[in-house]
């Protein structure tokens, strides 16, 4: 809305007006879920790889890790081009690019690291598992940007003192190693060894334990950050709108695994480390809508 134009300069005067309603919803729950499983299995498969390089177990998750990886990213980049305002004019992020904003520098860097993917699974489709060794180191230090980009736009948005850069930015890395590790759960709880099962179940333990804990530093002593972040937080305290998702989110994704994984390394068995997993990659996406769809309930004027 033009409220008055200055005739010298032609600069035009606009009013912000705040918009109403949630601009940012499931779809974008969609793309981080989704980013974080596809950057996941890079960081933790990575490791598995160099930890036992000579495991045939772990040797033959060398494929189903790249492809598991592109169709999640892709998925990502769906998601992503369906909540542009103008999807179907995407390609001027790389014909007519603004490199002082984050989408454009991270289309180019997924675009790149796809690349590296598609030439990974090639690589391996063809036996040629030098190039695809020496390729993944260079996916990993992609898939670190390209998980971390996106916290970055949302402490962009502006009087959204929940979304901070620093807080985001570990939980991005803390969601993409949970779900990474369980997804290779999943994958190899038949044939893994025992060794390599607690490995994994170490680091979905502990990374649900630590963004378990940030989380709760943000609902205990957010209020006491901002007035805005108290009154955001009451959505999912008292009662509020999202409190139900908001528990089951953290029930499911980060509380039951560390049972789980407690249960399993006490007693040497990891019968249960499935059920983990699944609970962990389920509760993620409803951990991430919460917090994503509560600071937009709060008016901003």
């Amino acid at each position: 809305m033009v409220e008055h134009s200055i005739p010298a300069t032609q600069a035009i005067v606009t009013l912000d007006v705040a918009l109403p309603g949630i601009v940012w919803g499931w779809i974008i729950t969609m793309n981080m879920w989704a980013k974080s499983i596809g950057t996941g299995i890079l960081f933790v498969g990575f490791y598995l790889l160099k930890k036992y390089p000579n495991d045939e177990t772990i040797k033959a998750i060398k494929m189903p890790i790249i492809i598991i990886s592109i169709i999640f990213i892709h998925i990502f980049l769906l998601f992503t081009v369906l909540d542009l305002h103008q999807m179907f004019r995407f390609w001027h992020i790389f014909f007519y690019p603004h490199w002082t904003s984050a989408i454009t520098v991270g289309a180019w860097i997924v675009t790149i690291l796809v690349a590296v993917l598609f030439i990974m699974a090639g690589a391996k489709h063809f036996k040629r598992d030098s190039i695809y060794d020496s390729f993944f180191p260079l996916a990993v230090i992609l898939a670190i940007p390209v998980t971390l980009y996106t916290a970055g736009i949302m402490a962009e948005s502006t009087a959204r003192e929940l979304w901070q850069m620093p807080t985001e930015m570990v939980q991005m890395t803390l969601s993409a190693i949970l779900v990474g590790s369980a997804t290779l759960l999943l994958i190899g709880n038949n044939s893994f060894s025992e060794d390599a099962k607690k490995d994994l179940a170490i680091i979905l333990g502990l990374s649900a334990f630590t963004a378990f804990l940030l989380y709760m530093g943000e609902y205990i002593f957010g209020s006491m950050k901002a007035e805005e972040v108290g009154a955001v937080l009451k959505y999912v305290k008292e009662g509020g709108a999202y409190a139900s998702m908001f528990w089951i989110g953290q029930t499911l994704a980060y509380i039951v695994p560390m049972f789980l994984v407690w249960l399993s390394v006490s007693n040497k068995s990891y019968g249960t480390m499935p059920l983990a997993s699944l609970s962990a990659i389920a509760g993620l996406w409803l951990v991430k809508h919460v917090w994503l769809i509560i600071p937009q309930l709060l008016p901003m004027s």
